[in-house]
């Protein structure tokens, strides 16, 4: 890289792209030394994408609250995700536990500390 770097021309955008590169070597060779570290970081891409996509439309939420409001929500179905359950099954059932929760039990419906209710067999 450092012979390619020194045929372009300087200011050109192919030298930016080389300075870059080389500037980073270290890093961007890592995985060549430790087969645990990954080639690229696609996971972490994948993971931030509905984040990054919805920033622009978080700013129309309508106000202060509705953004807030939708924040808590969509932290809460991110939390389940990594936790390890659905979303859909988490907050349905959270919400129907919800209104007769004690307060002082509020933290069993934190999606680190969830389980399902077992329905009632009738």
């Amino acid at each position: 890289m450092l012979s390619h770097r020194q045929k372009v021309p300087d200011g050109s955008g192919t030298a930016k792209a080389l300075d870059y590169s080389l500037k980073r070597w270290e890093a961007l060779t890592r995985y060549l030394d430790d087969g645990a570290v990954p080639i690229d970081n696609n996971w972490v891409e994948n993971q931030i994408r509905p984040w990054a996509l919805g920033r622009s439309n978080w700013l129309f939420a309508g106000s202060l609250r509705s953004g807030q409001r939708a924040a808590a929500v969509m932290t809460l179905i991110q939390s389940a995700k990594l936790n390890g359950h659905d979303p859909y099954a988490y907050l349905k059932d959270v919400l129907t536990r919800l209104p007769t929760q004690k307060n002082n039990a509020i933290d069993e419906l934190l999606p680190h500390n969830w389980t399902p209710a077992i329905p009632d067999k009738v």
